[in-house]
């Protein structure tokens, strides 16, 4: 029970519109009542997304709801929050944005052992046609799926 994982938010935007590769889990700093607020389903990734500043990595644009019993320091709803990896990680991903024209994403947030945490991507965006051929394969597997359990009726 303990390392049970619970997926608070996660960005479902950023698998119709990248090809992701590359996953880490990252910690985050997180300031007064934050945590509260995740807790309760108060954070939104849509159009959020992370990047590279002096060898530390960011979280930008990521909605943390105001906790509401919070008493006097509400910290702001979209700032940029520093996310937490080891110095090879950030390399790493560093190395595959500059070279290899990656982007970085966050795909989910959730809580591991009572700690919120941060999946991260290595993300290489999706053409349109690509997007149109994940649509169709979707569908494909949906009817399957539907044949199979009603027995071929």
């Amino acid at each position: 029970m303990d390392n049970e994982i619970k997926v608070i938010a996660s960005n479902k935007k950023a698998f119709h519109n990248y090809f992701i590769s590359f996953v880490a889990e990252a910690g985050i700093a997180l300031e007064g009542s934050e945590v509260k607020s995740i807790r309760l389903n108060g954070i939104s990734l849509n159009e959020s997304y992370v990047f590279i500043k002096n060898g530390e990595i960011f979280l930008k644009n990521a909605y943390i709801k105001s906790y509401d019993h919070a008493a006097a320091f509400k910290p702001d709803e979209r700032r940029d929050r520093k996310l937490l990896l080891h110095k090879r990680e950030i390399s790493k991903f560093e190395k595959a944005v500059k070279e290899k024209g990656f982007s970085m994403v966050a795909t989910k947030v959730y809580l591991s052992k009572g700690k919120v945490k941060v999946e991260v991507a290595l993300a290489k965006g999706k053409k349109l046609f690509d997007k149109r051929e994940t649509l169709k394969e979707r569908a494909v597997n949906r009817e399957i799926e539907r044949f199979t359990k009603t027995g071929g009726r």
